[in-house]
């Protein structure tokens, strides 16, 4: 990728950190005391997504390389997931900074099509881990507490919206989504135009996308369920995040809860994925699903909430540096194919 494309993706992170600061809803002097009150187990939360984002990293370096000639070092993919979280976290709309990025990055190794259907199917899978993740969770909250009419109304509702979102990505696997999205884009009016006439030039690069990603459930299965299962497992050590801050607050930790805390806290923050870091969502969700489904102080919530933002925050400004570090340029034969 070209330096003054990464300059201006390091400018759109930048300018998101200067803003999330200056409407940072807290008092700097009460933000280090609630930093202080963490202790060690602050540190701990921030080198626990040094693991997660390294299984993230395995689960899209096996769909880049399965079967494949093309070898992209695994340090680059860590590299480029690290990055890539950090501007999905930034922009609003999530996925408006971070993909792209991985795309451009990717190229010069593997070509235009390659990269662009290897992002498109890691965040298909990183998308369909999450469904799995609160779908599951649904029966987990009906094992370990008792259900009302209310509650159960609410589960009710949420197993419908996730087996509905599976159903559809699991069409999307087996026939490509690229061509679908691209009519979809033309039925939006400020997209219209240049949807038709990107799926006009690209008519070729988006069927062998679409062939790409149906190959990798009809004839990968073995790198599709090892790439589901590696991104099911970091939302289970996701939850070790909730665990460990809880810790700060209470002894009387049940690491099935933070689960449970995690599973619904970003069910209803993705609800709200048109916010930069769903500001806001994030620490009601916590709130909410701390004080009324698990009968824990609201108050818990809003301190899970608060360090999970300040740990965010942290890896924004990593994935920023990270994108001016070891970037030599790749020439390959393969960059316009």
């Amino acid at each position: 990728m070209k330096n003054s494309y990464r300059n201006i993706f390091l400018l759109i992170g930048v300018i998101a950190i200067v803003i999330m600061l200056f409407t940072f809803d807290m008092k700097y002097d009460e933000l280090l005391n609630n930093l202080k009150r963490a202790g060690f187990w602050f540190p701990i939360v921030i080198l626990l997504w040094v693991v997660i984002y390294f299984i993230n990293s395995i689960s899209w370096y096996i769909i880049i390389h399965d079967n494949e000639k093309n070898h992209v070092p695994f340090l680059k993919v860590y590299k480029y997931t690290i990055t890539g979280f950090a501007l999905n976290y930034a922009t609003p709309i999530g996925l408006m900074g971070g993909e792209p990025y991985r795309i451009m990055e990717l190229t010069p190794y593997v070509g235009v099509s390659k990269a662009t259907s290897s992002v498109i199917l890691y965040v298909m899978m990183h998308i369909f881990a999450h469904f799995c993740f609160w779908f599951s969770s649904i029966f987990l909250f009906i094992f370990l507490y008792p259900v009302n009419l209310v509650t159960g109304i609410m589960l009710a509702l949420a197993g419908a919206f996730c087996l509905l979102f599976i159903y559809f990505f699991v069409k999307g696997y087996k026939n490509g989504m690229a061509v679908k999205a691209l009519i979809l884009c033309q039925k939006i009016p400020f997209l219209k135009k240049w949807a038709v006439r990107f799926a006009s030039e690209k008519e070729e690069t988006l069927k062998r996308i679409d062939s790409q990603i149906a190959e990798l459930h009809k004839q990968r299965k073995k790198t599709f369920y090892t790439a589901l299962c590696l991104e099911y497992t970091t939302r289970i050590i996701g939850a070790l995040e909730v665990f460990f801050i809880l810790k700060i607050l209470t002894p009387d930790v049940n690491f099935l809860a933070c689960i449970l805390i995690m599973a619904f806290t970003t069910l209803f923050s993705n609800l709200f994925f048109f916010l930069p870091m769903q500001l806001g969502a994030r620490e009601g969700g916590f709130a909410l699903v701390t004080g009324e489904l698990l009968a824990l102080t609201g108050a818990f919530g809003i301190y899970i909430g608060l360090i999970t933002r300040i740990r965010e925050l942290i890896w924004i400004g990593i994935g920023m540096m990270l994108m001016k570090v070891g970037n030599k340029n790749k020439t390959d034969s393969n960059k316009n194919s």
